[in-house]
Parts: structure tokens; C-alpha cells; sequence
């Protein structure tokens, strides 16, 4: 067994061009820890964030924060999982564009037989953001009705499916009608072109003028204004990403003004830092795919050594569903 694996570091933020392919010591799992060799990795968002320098890490660093294989080794105090253990996750520290690693067990899931390796590694993260998006940030109930931004994404096509499974009507929007074609495929009960249709406009038509009870916005600036226009009085806005840059700074008094709304900008991180919390996340997940609620749709798979094609793809809004990576 080799006592090295290839990694993707970058040692200074930039463009795609930053990211390397390294050699890196394994070792042995200490205490809390274990060794897992993996079969695919996830890509998201949130490593292009990293890699430019929008959310700051101490450089050099790894990056990748989900990934499907098997468990090689565990620490003294790991009891959850053993060797051999098929397992995946979506945690911190970010380093899952690799081989193998060793990382912190608490967040290392129990991965079913009968879902794949790469379906696993697509599905963490997104899986669990919807997850804590439907269940933990804000109350809904079926026959409410959400605004989620970029449907026919990664995070989006789960939303789709988990929406319509609780009987909760989702409206999407999507900057081609190809992708709102995706959406309303995978359960949207309306999805918006929003490079054609005024989307703030279009919701308040589907609401007959009411608006949504909450409104899901990973777009960040650029759906910040109309987002808030699109709910309802004491509607929840959850700020969850920043794909067209960080929402600027917001008067709190204009929440008052637009019908005593509610704001939140939750992390995944935060939800899964309590083990039982993250296991529970992960265990809803796997009985939504288990169960054929939500289907994982991968529509872009690269070799590990081409992570900078897929993060250009990503970046460019040229994707949709999930990319994977391949040790």
C-alpha cells in the first residue's frame, strides 16, 4: 500500500491554473481519525470559492470537501466505522481532490450498498445542503411554497426532487430554457428563465401576488434584491452561496420595510459539526435515494488530473446536475 497519494493543492489563490497535482505522505489515523481511499469525488462551489480566495484558507492547502471509498484504518476512538467500511462524506478540512486521506471520523458516513461510489461523492454536500435547507433552517410544511435559484444545478435537481417528495411546490429559475426544461423534469412545479423573464415579476403572477414562503438563493448579488421582493410578509430569505459574488452590505431596515422579513446565511458546516447531527443528515439522504424520492443525475465526470477543466466548466455555468472527479 502506497504511503503517498495524489492531491490537489494550491499553494496561492487564482484562476483553475493554480491547482496542482502533488504527491502527499498518508500515514497512519490518530485518535478520531481515519484513512479512506477513495472511489470519486465531489465538486461544488465552494471549492472555486476557496481556490479564489473568497473563503480564505492558510496556503499551501488542499482542496475538495466531498468524496465516496472505502475506509483503510481507524483511529482508537472511532467506532462507527471499521476497515473495509464502503463510507462518504462532506466535511471539513477541505482535501478530498485525492486518492486517499486521513481526515476526522465524526463526519464520515456509513455509505449503503445500494448506492454507488460516484452517486455518493455527487450527493453528500448538495444532498445535505438540501437537506438543512427543507428541514433545519426555516418551518415549511406541505403546500408551502420556496423560490430556489439555479434549479437545474447540482444542489437545484435534488431540491426539485425533494420538494416535490414532502408535497412542497417549488418555483426554479435557470438562465436557459433548456435548464428550466431540466428542473421542471426533476419536479419543479414551475421553473423561470431569468435571462428572459423578470423572475421577481413571474412569482408574484404563480403566487397571485402573495409571494413564497421562503426563497432558497445560492446566486448571491445578482438575486439578492429580487429574492427579497419575491416572499411574502415574514418570509424567509436563506442566503446559502455567492456563485455571482458576495451579497453587499444590506440595510436591516429594508427587511422591516418589505413585510417584516426573515434572513438567515446558514453553512452545511455548522449543521454536521455535532456527529449525531451529521450521521442523522446523512441517514434522511440515503433513504431519499434508497427510496427513488431523489435521483442523483451526474452530467460531468473528469479524471482527477483534469480538476481544472471542470472547475473552468463550473465557473462558466456550463454544467449541470453533478460533476464528479476520478482517482
Amino acid at each position: 500500500m502506497s504511503d503517498t497519494a495524489r492531491t490537489v493543492v494550491i499553494h496561492e489563490v487564482g484562476g483553475p491554473e493554480v491547482l496542482r497535482l502533488e504527491d502527499r505522505p498518508l500515514g497512519e489515523p490518530g485518535p478520531g481519525e481515519v484513512r479512506i481511499r477513495h472511489h470519486a469525488c465531489g465538486l461544488n462551489f465552494i471549492d472555486i470559492y476557496q481556490r479564489t480566495g473568497l473563503y480564505p484558507m492558510e496556503l499551501p492547502h488542499a482542496l475538495g470537501m466531498e468524496a465516496a471509498g472505502v475506509i483503510e484504518a481507524v483511529g482508537e476512538g472511532v467506532t462507527h466505522l471499521q476497515p473495509g467500511d464502503r463510507a462518504a462524506y462532506a466535511a471539513a478540512p477541505s482535501g478530498a481532490y485525492a486518492e486517499a486521506r486521513l481526515m476526522p471520523g465524526a463526519q464520515v458516513c456509513p455509505l449503503p450498498e445500494g448506492i454507488e461510489f460516484e452517486t455518493a461523492a455527487a450527493a453528500m454536500l448538495k444532498g445535505m445542503t438540501v437537506e438543512y435547507l427543507f428541514h433545519r433552517t426555516t418551518s415549511l410544511h406541505r403546500g408551502d411554497t420556496v423560490l430556489f435559484h439555479a434549479a437545474a444545478g447540482g444542489v437545484g435537481l435534488i431540491a426539485c426532487q425533494w420538494a416535490k417528495s414532502e408535497g412542497i411546490r417549488l418555483i426554479g429559475t435557470a438562465g436557459t430554457d433548456e435548464k428550466c426544461d431540466l428542473a421542471l423534469a426533476h419536479g419543479a412545479a414551475h421553473c423561470i428563465n431569468y435571462q428572459t423573464e423578470d423572475f421577481t415579476a413571474r412569482v408574484r403572477d404563480l403566487t397571485k401576488g402573495e409571494g413564497v414562503d421562503a426563497v432558497m438563493d445560492a446566486v448571491g448579488a445578482d438575486t439578492f434584491e429580487g429574492s427579497l421582493d419575491s416572499l411574502k410578509p415574514l418570509g424567509m430569505m436563506i442566503s446559502f452561496g455567492n456563485a455571482s459574488g458576495p451579497v453587499p452590505p444590506v440595510n436591516i431596515g429594508i427587511l422591516g420595510q418589505k413585510g417584516s422579513l426573515k434572513i438567515t446565511r446558514p453553512t452545511l458546516f455548522t449543521h454536521i459539526s455535532r456527529h449525531e447531527t451529521c450521521q442523522a443528515m446523512a441517514r434522511r439522504l440515503f433513504g431519499k435515494i434508497t427510496g427513488s424520492e431523489v435521483k442523483i443525475r451526474i452530467d460531468q465526470r473528469f479524471p482527477l488530473e483534469d480538476v481544472a477543466d471542470a472547475h473552468r466548466a463550473l465557473e462558466a455555468r456550463q454544467t449541470t446536475g453533478s460533476t464528479v472527479l476520478t482517482p
